[in-house]
């Protein structure tokens, strides 16, 4: 109770934190406006009669949407070491609006094509710089030993009000007779929720998120440069231990993750709502839900519990009930056990995702930060196009495959005991000889 008492106290702490209400409330509105969006997308490219439900194409169509991710990556994070972050999210939020009510007038001319396709890889590509800007900027408003409970309560709210979102989302969509004026109305919905999301960052200070020293070189001329850039981040991480680490876990997280969330689309029209794509879309919203429900008892467990096994402990135990949430699903496809399942392996992977932002943000210095969280994108979302890859070659289209289930808790499980048994628990310091400057900040 007294570490419960604590971690309560901390929220309080952190809201009283003027900079961090401000980047707090634009997380909570542009991730609201995600939901919208990212509702809008499925019914479009996995609901609606148009759409394929074989899981090839469910697969690919993820793979299709997220591939582009991998080379947005890097250079999003050399701009975050020189842009003023406020100003990314002033302006992502604001492109947003424009790419979010094209794609929408893209689908009440012509339905689902190439176009759509293509406005929504802009759309989500901007969504995934303006996540890692919110997540470098946030060591900038908090310090200190609030940066924990500062890592689980804004990823994981802004999660929550994803979920609240999309559920606006689809309830905004039951009002209409099926057809394109329903599968577009999340998307004009979530552009008005961007648009509010770009006013309110201009609250923030002009360059209150950093960096402190933005590069002022030619911005081209940089450009060229973002594979050195990238790999001099890359061997940073990596020679500093914990925080290359950490990243590896979340990727192979991602990876296992990716598969199961491909094949709950698949159980959740074609297995448990044959025929009935509206019902499917409603099951499928269920199992989100939950998804964020089990996220959001990892933020009030994760600063609580992770103060006594430490952040690599607890990506261990993370881990362990993530392979728990498969074997449960192995025994049977009846939807109170994929429910179950989905609220365990949300808890699971918000747990994890809690503890490595806490890891990179702690032992990654401001000047690498940018970096890595750009290429904590590149993995988070290259790990999600294999998954796609794995879940076409492998999964049913029922979703439904216990040997699929099988074979990821076991893997789940020796990824936990190679974290548990081989992960660093500090951080390296660098030699003075190395080419990369030596942080100045104790592990």
């Amino acid at each position: 109770m007294g570490a419960i008492s604590e971690t309560w106290q901390e929220l309080r702490a952190l809201l009283r934190l003027e900079g961090f209400r401000k980047l707090f409330t634009v997380r909570l509105v542009s991730q609201a406006g995600d939901g919208m969006f990212q509702v809008g997308l499925a019914s479009l490219l996995f609901f609606s009669p148009e759409s394929q439900g074989t899981a090839s194409a469910i697969a690919g169509a993820f793979a299709v949407m997220l591939a582009p991710f991998t080379i947005v990556g890097p250079f999003a994070g050399v701009l975050l070491d020189r842009w003023q972050r406020r100003q990314v999210l002033v302006w992502g939020n604001a492109v947003r609006v424009v790419l979010t009510l094209g794609m929408a007038g893209l689908m009440l001319a012509g339905g689902v094509g190439w176009g759509i396709y293509a406005v929504g890889l802009a759309a989500l590509s901007v969504n995934r710089f303006l996540l890692a800007g919110l997540s470098a900027g946030l060591p900038r408003v908090v310090d200190g030993p609030l940066l924990l409970t500062a890592n689980s309560l804004s990823p994981t709210l802004g999660a929550g009000a994803a979920f609240v979102g999309g559920g606006i989302g689809f309830v905004l969509g039951l009002m209409f007779d099926p057809g394109r004026v329903k599968d577009s109305s999340a998307l004009v919905c979530a552009a008005l929720v961007f648009a509010v999301a770009s006013l309110l960052a201009t609250r923030l200070g002009r360059t209150q998120l950093g960096p402190e020293e933005p590069a002022e070189a030619d911005l081209r001329g940089e450009l060229t440069k973002v594979a050195r850039g990238l790999a001099d981040g890359a061997r940073y991480l990596v020679a500093r231990r914990t925080p290359g680490q950490a990243l590896l876990a979340m990727a192979v997280h991602r990876f296992f993750y990716g598969v199961v969330f491909i094949a709950s689309i698949l159980i959740s029209r074609n297995l448990l709502e044959p025929g009935n794509q509206t019902a499917g879309m409603g099951t499928f919203a269920v199992v989100v839900g939950l998804t964020g429900a089990g996220g959001a008892v990892a933020m009030v467990l994760t600063p609580t519990l992770s103060r006594r096994t430490g952040p690599q402990g607890w990506i261990a135990v993370m881990l362990l009930l993530a392979a728990a949430s498969q074997l449960l699903l192995v025994t049977t496809p009846e939807r109170a056990v994929v429910y179950t399942g989905a609220a365990l392996l949300g808890l699971a992977a918000q747990g994890t995702k809690i503890a490595v932002d806490t890891i990179v943000q702690r032992d990654a210095e401001d000047e690498f930060r940018g970096r890595a969280f750009a290429f904590y994108d590149v993995l988070y979302n290259a790990a999600f196009v294999g998954a796609a890859a794995l879940a076409a070659f492998t999964l049913p289209d029922t979703g439904w495959s216990r040997g699929v289930f099988v074979a990821l808790a076991v893997a789940y499980v020796l990824a936990a005991l190679l974290m548990a048994t081989r992960g660093a628990r500090t951080a390296a310091v660098l030699a003075p000889g190395r080419p990369l400057r030596q942080p100045t900040t104790p592990a």
